[in-house]
């Protein structure tokens, strides 16, 4: 739930409507119902402070009934601790100054249906600059020297990023 969160408030405090930002976790409140909850969610998230954060959390946990249908954890139950939600803040923080380096955004959020070649079948990226790809990723410890960006294994969400240069954003 943490690393959709920073994802999608990202996605949001880099320009996309709340409704964008969280397309999936409303799709997913809706397959069991629960739009009216979702739409409160969302409706407090409007920043880094912390009710926005708790909310972003809470709001992503909906995001499983549409990935796979299953597994629904009440949101009441749902209670980020202070660290949890600095974690967050620093998590969307990181990316949003990289923007203000290596920006501006093109895209955010898409997929390659039918993906790459035979056989990768599916992939998605977090977004594209004008002529860069970026995939961020998410992780507790920090970055290790196997961990640089061009590194496919990468788990850091201490900054690590996946990346394609010379890459067309109108080719998407």
């Amino acid at each position: 739930m943490v690393g959709l969160a920073v994802d999608y408030l990202t996605r949001f405090m880099s320009g996309a409507s709340p409704q964008e930002a969280f397309e999936i976790s409303l799709r997913g409140a809706s397959n069991i119902g629960e739009d009216a909850l979702a739409a409160k969610l969302l409706a407090e998230v409007k920043g880094l402070d912390d009710r926005s954060i708790t909310n972003a959390i809470k709001l992503t946990r909906f995001d499983v009934y549409y990935r796979a249908g299953l597994g629904y954890k009440p949101v009441s139950e749902i209670k980020p601790d202070q660290a949890t939600i600095q974690n967050v803040r620093t998590m969307v923080e990181r990316p949003l100054h990289f923007l203000e380096v290596y920006g501006p955004k093109l895209l955010d959020g898409f997929t390659f249906e039918g993906g790459y070649i035979d056989t990768v079948s599916k992939g998605a990226g977090d977004l594209t600059t004008a002529d860069t790809l970026w995939d961020f990723k998410m992780s507790k410890r920090k970055v290790q020297k196997e961990s640089t960006p061009c590194n496919y294994s990468c788990t850091g969400g201490w900054a690590c990023i996946r990346f394609i240069r010379n890459f067309k954003a109108s080719s998407i």
